[in-house]
């Protein structure tokens, strides 16, 4: 048992904000959070500490794609590359491919879950079951039905959580329903689905919007769509990519005011260049450049994010008005409850894991602690 005293700064709890706090640690969890000594001081400086961010769309990082290392070694890289932005909790993100690449994919799963590479807690698979009209950067060549032999595929028990993005208008409720039963957790994005038939895909155990307004049609007064009917429903999580790219600062708050809170979530679609020291990279044999921290094809299609989660809780304080410890709340306390583990992570709270990120003043990472240990120090 390890008690760690927090002084100067802002701790943010489920409660409220501290102005400080001593958290007792005992195997990896928080025991206990309160005023006291402690064996260990941590001076924030004015700073914060919030809870460690929770990241349902990481494509790459650290200059590794999952596509090209669907394996233990680089799965093991991306998360490395996203501890130091203060993501504690992450799903590897498969873009588009074959089934035996996802196959490959899944099984490096449960071997990085069981080897106990830090962070991992699922793996995120977009695709193949899109509608090639909102394909966006992913390949059209290689998007296929959602078959029995894929159903069976995505549906193996696995070590972690397994969330699959797909057009609910390129299959079935029931398809969509099969899926659910077994556990997958099922998101809509690349669509084109008309509002009833994403009233269909909700009422089938479909959760939420993998990036919401983007590769999908905008809102029409006459003709709702997936926009509409997300923003209508009062259940359905919302992942909002928060760069300054990907969507307007005024239609996100739009997004805000319509949605309760807690179904916002913060995603980065992050791709090979965060962490990275070349940015460039290449995307199933398509050259990607990264300028000013946009990544786009030749052809001016946005080709994921350079986006990490630090950087998008700043943005959201900026855009959305909010305190950091609101900010926070979207980047790990609504991720980890769409997950399914908000009794493991997403707060600071007893009983959770001690997962956590040190920041300054700034809301620029300092350290980022796995387990009640420090597992990273800030990106320079």
């Amino acid at each position: 048992m390890t008690r760690i005293r927090f002084v100067d700064g802002s701790v943010a709890t489920p409660g409220g904000v501290l102005a400080g706090a001593t958290i007792t640690v005992q195997d990896a969890r928080i025991a206990a959070i309160g005023d006291g000594a402690g064996e260990v001081t941590v001076d924030l400086a004015g700073g914060w500490l919030l809870p460690g961010f929770v990241d349902t769309q990481v494509n790459g990082g650290g200059g590794v794609l999952l596509n090209d290392a669907p394996c233990v070694d680089g799965i093991a890289a991306i998360a490395a590359a996203h501890r130091a932005y203060g993501t504690t909790a992450l799903l590897p993100t498969l873009i588009t491919d074959t089934p035996e690449v996802i196959a490959r994919a899944l099984d490096a799963l449960d071997d990085a879950v069981a080897v106990g590479v830090p962070g991992v807690v699922g793996m995120h698979i977009e695709g193949p079951v899109m509608n090639p009209a909102r394909r966006g950067i992913h390949d059209a060549a290689l998007f296929r039905p959602l078959d029995d032999a894929l159903i069976e595929l995505l549906a193996r028990p696995r070590r972690g959580r397994v969330m699959v993005t797909l057009a609910p208008e390129m299959t079935t409720p029931d398809r969509i329903a099969a899926l659910v039963r077994a556990g997958v957790i099922v998101s809509a994005g690349h669509s084109e689905a008309d509002a009833a038939t994403m009233r269909a895909a909700f009422a089938a155990g479909l959760i939420g919007v993998t990036h919401l307004f983007n590769a999908m049609p905008p809102l029409h007064q006459r003709a709702p769509g997936v926009v509409g009917a997300t923003l209508d429903d009062p259940y359905a999580w919302s992942g909002l990519i928060v760069d300054g790219v990907h969507v307007a600062d005024a239609v996100l708050r739009v997004a805000a005011k319509a949605r309760p809170f807690d179904r916002l979530m913060l995603v980065t679609d992050a791709m090979p260049s965060v962490g990275a020291a070349t940015k460039d990279f290449v995307l199933q044999g398509r050259p990607i450049a990264v300028r000013d921290g946009i990544c786009r094809h030749a052809d001016g299609t946005l080709a994921g994010s350079d986006l990490d989660m630090a950087s998008a809780v700043r943005n959201a304080v900026r855009v959305f008005g909010i305190g950091a410890d609101r900010a926070a709340a979207m980047a790990a306390t609504h991720p980890a409850a769409f997950l399914g583990l908000a009794n493991e992570r997403g707060a600071l709270a007893p009983g959770l894991r001690a997962d956590w990120v040190v920041m300054d003043r700034d809301l620029t990472v300092r350290e980022t602690w796995i387990g009640g240990a420090v597992a990273a120090k800030g990106a320079a």
